[in-house]
């Protein structure tokens, strides 16, 4: 199982000098077997998807191979990149978006979501005019087969609602949960969730001096992070959706601050990839 993060910044974009390191697209994480042909997993579709669609434009699947494609939840730091994916403007390429959740839209809302940003108003192509194979995809309940392997989801705090995954394949185990205010204590079903994760992604665009003023913005500090990490006794923690006020000399501090409680623990920077 390979990872790789397109995409890291949360809430908006930031292009400026001092935050390349880290990078300054908005969520996409992609999951891989690393063989030649096979179907990826794409989470989310911040602007980060667009060096992704580079990539993949040039990847020819084997038949019956396909991008999928999923989302934590719809806000526009994790769907605005899509109207630059350039898959989804190649007539050979298959990409199928699906969700999963009790509260999931119906397939007619899930595709209209998508859409809208691609309305006349703000965009020059609409989705039905790019040219890919599509299909949409609902999943209600909490699990589904997946390639050889299972993912399961669980809501957690945020507004609007959002979805951590768990991908289970071949005896190994990646948790994706971004968008998550744990509040004063942390969400027990999320530390559960999280359990024994060979890598875990988790939102820590806070620090705890921080958390306090942000309550109800839906995010998470680094410390809560780390405190779900060593109760689920997860191998790898990835710390994403950086602040977009938070340079690289910020966040190389605070990764060798949380390495101190944590040994095993990164902040996510663009183009790393992680094998587990």
């Amino acid at each position: 199982m390979i990872i790789t993060f397109y995409g890291t910044r949360g809430s908006t974009p930031v292009c400026e000098s001092g935050f390349q390191e880290f990078g300054g697209n908005t969520t996409c994480v992609m999951v891989s077997g690393g063989q030649e042909g096979e179907s990826v997993l794409v989470f989310d579709a911040g602007t980060g998807i667009r060096k992704l669609g580079k990539e993949l434009i040039t990847k020819k699947f084997s038949p019956g191979n396909k991008i999928y494609l999923t989302f934590s939840h719809f806000h526009w730091d994790h769907i605005q990149g899509f109207p630059f994916f350039a898959p989804a403007y190649d007539s050979t390429k298959e990409i199928e978006f699906f969700i999963i959740g009790d509260d999931a839209p119906d397939l007619h809302d899930f595709k209209e979501i998508l859409a809208k940003q691609m309305e006349s108003t703000y965009f020059p192509i609409g989705i039905d005019d790019m040219g890919a194979n599509f299909t949409f995809t609902v999943n209600k309940g909490d699990k589904v087969i997946f390639d050889g392997g299972q993912i399961i989801v669980n809501k957690h705090t945020h507004p609007g609602g959002a979805y951590g995954y768990r991908l289970e394949a071949e005896g190994k185990v990646f948790v994706y949960c971004t968008d998550i205010e744990h509040g004063d204590a942390l969400d027990p079903s999320v530390v559960d969730f999280c359990k024994n994760a060979d890598v875990l992604i988790h939102d820590a665009q806070y620090t705890p001096e921080e958390l306090p003023n942000h309550k109800g913005w839906g995010h998470s500090s680094w410390e809560q992070a780390i405190e779900v990490a060593k109760l689920a006794n997860v191998k790898q923690l990835f710390l994403t959706h950086h602040d977009p006020d938070h340079d690289d000399e910020f966040l190389r501090k605070m990764e060798k601050e949380c390495q101190q409680r944590f040994s095993n623990c990164f902040l996510a920077r663009e183009g790393q990839v992680v094998e587990i």
